[in-house]
């Protein structure tokens, strides 16, 4: 599943912009090389799972910091230049796919396939900034329940 970002601004990634905890949009698709046990598949769709449950629970919260504390989402984070970062905004961002474009062979043109409207689907993502004096960092929900779905431990 591509990604589109909605908005548009420059910060510094103080790590590989692929790193799983430095980057704006992880979608299911990236969980391949963090599976164990279960298929990709499964496991991209508890997470998914997982993260509308906590995304409309966040709606739903009439004290929103308390609901972030109780569901263990740090608060600051060290960033890569060993400052900390503070946690200073939480965004949901609905996506809907309408198409998948992909290379063509032997062509500079994309294959262009726009999905049957039954096949449109509402996607969300969560995204949590964090900002240090130096750096910026946007981290999606996906990555923060990742490692709770892998040993069933609370989030750090």
């Amino acid at each position: 599943m591509g990604h589109s970002h909605s908005h548009h601004h420059h910060h510094r990634h103080g790590s590989d912009p692929h790193h799983p905890h430095d980057h704006n949009h992880a979608g299911p698709d990236h969980l391949h090389s963090h599976v164990h046990g279960a298929s990709a598949s499964e496991r991209a769709e508890e997470l998914q799972a997982l993260s509308t449950s906590f995304m409309d629970g966040f709606r739903q919260a009439t004290d929103k910091t308390s609901y972030l504390r109780i569901a263990g989402i740090p608060f600051q984070r060290t960033g890569s230049d060993g400052l900390t970062q503070h946690l200073v905004d939480a965004q949901i961002i609905s996506n809907w796919q309408i198409g998948t474009a992909s290379p063509a062979f032997a062509s500079k043109e994309l294959v262009y396939m726009p999905f049957p409207g039954a096949l449109v689907r509402e996607r969300e993502t969560m995204t949590f900034t964090f900002v240090s004096r130096t750096e910026r960092s946007d981290i999606d929900l996906l990555t923060l329940l990742e490692p709770r779905l892998e040993t069933g431990d609370p989030m750090p």
